[in-house]
């Protein structure tokens, strides 16, 4: 039937410009419909008498959905940039409970902002653009020339005229508001993950510094792993025999009762350093501008790998290589003051400067002078 339809249907005429503009709107509608193909069995206004009761609560039905968009979406916004989102332990019950509403409320104010506008829409089509029953037969598509778009341009302009949003101020002000909130929450969402708390203290930048850095004229000791967080247990140079080496931790004396802290120091990825003694007959090559970093034959380097950042937990005493056991490279820290002489890595494990205090245990004197780890499109080496 369709096949016959589109064999019989007449070839399309060509309008002009000038015959498209004398066109009034509902004149291209109808033209539109004709080309093709439709046949407008019902085509009514929802509310052929303005301003009756029964159109004022649809229009505050649907102004109300807008409205719960915005406030919605100003909610999310409030909550994800204001609420307490730090973890806080549940020996503090109320700050625990406040701090596990952030996720379930940042879920919520968000999925209501954008039901509140897909319902106002759905329910601004329901209530006001005109209702209509067409019939359509199907014929072969073609590309869409002026025509088309002026006639379909005025078939949009009349379901809007017909809907009568045009003296619908309160629909227009509440869906740009609750629209509008709603994009202002969901760059919010977006882009807030990507930029530092603007709430918070200035710290320092993490790929740069560590937890060995110095912190209002505290010592920084490198401490041992005992397995027990709150065990704390300094390093001193009797600790470790010549051609020996231990993994050691920061710890200033403000973490001391501070549980988070303690245990935070300990799980930091660029924390890590292994400390070692070289034998008595061992003659290291120091790197330039570093001479000093060392104490005696006491010599710290970060325990990370400059490849993909695993741990070089292998020492080799005789030829005084560090060995990363998982991809195989080895830091010579005699001769080359740590830089690789086998494997993938390229770059030299950054030298921790330390020295010992009157009490006679390890502190650092400062932070690596470069960053640790794998190297990262900020550095240029």
């Amino acid at each position: 039937m369709s096949e016959q339809n589109n064999e019989n249907h007449e070839p399309r005429r060509e309008y002009t410009e000038a015959e498209l503009a004398e066109m009034s709107r509902d004149e291209k509608m109808r033209l539109g419909l004709a080309l093709d193909d439709v046949e407008l069995a019902e085509y009514h206004d929802r509310w052929p008498v303005e301003g009756t009761r029964a159109e004022r609560r649809a229009e505050r039905a649907v102004a109300a959905w807008f409205a719960l968009a915005g406030l919605s979406a100003l909610a999310f916004i409030a909550v994800f940039l204001f609420w307490p989102w730090e973890y806080q332990s549940p020996d503090d019950e109320q700050a625990h409970f406040i701090y596990s509403l952030y996720n379930p409320l940042i879920g919520f104010f968000l999925g209501l902002s954008i039901l509140a506008v897909g319902v106002g829409v759905v329910l601004y089509q329901k209530k006001f653009i005109p209702e209509e029953v067409a019939v359509q037969q199907r014929h072969d598509g073609h590309g869409s020339d002026e025509v088309d778009r002026q006639t379909t341009a005025a078939l949009l302009a009349d379901a809007g005229s017909r809907s009568g949003i045009a003296r619908r101020s309160m629909i227009k002000r509440t869906a740009g508001f609750g629209v509008g909130a709603f994009g202002a929450g969901a760059g919010v969402y977006a882009l807030g993950g990507l930029v530092r708390d603007p709430w918070g203290e200035e710290g320092q930048e993490s790929l740069l510094h560590t937890g060995w850095a110095p912190e209002q004229g505290e010592k920084t000791y490198l401490r041992r792993d005992t397995g027990d967080a709150h065990d704390v247990s300094l390093v001193r140079p009797e600790d470790i025999d010549a051609g020996g080496f231990e993994t050691v931790f920061p710890f200033r004396e403000s973490m001391r009762h501070d549980e988070e802290e303690l245990i935070s120091s300990m799980r930091k990825g660029d924390a890590p350093v292994m400390l070692i003694r070289l034998r008595p007959d061992a003659m290291p090559v120091k790197r330039k501008g570093q001479e000093d970093f060392n104490y005696g034959d006491f010599y710290a380097y970060s325990k990370i790998c400059t490849h993909l950042g695993c741990p070089t937990s292998l020492f080799e005493q005789q030829t005084g290589r560090l060995l990363c056991p998982c991809h195989q490279s080895q830091f010579d820290v005699i001769n080359t003051y740590a830089k690789p002489v086998f494997g993938p890595a390229t770059r030299a494990l950054p030298q921790l400067p330390i020295t010992v205090d009157e009490d006679g245990y390890f502190v650092a004197t400062r932070d690596f002078i470069e960053p640790v780890g794998p190297a990262y499109w900020e550095r240029r080496s």
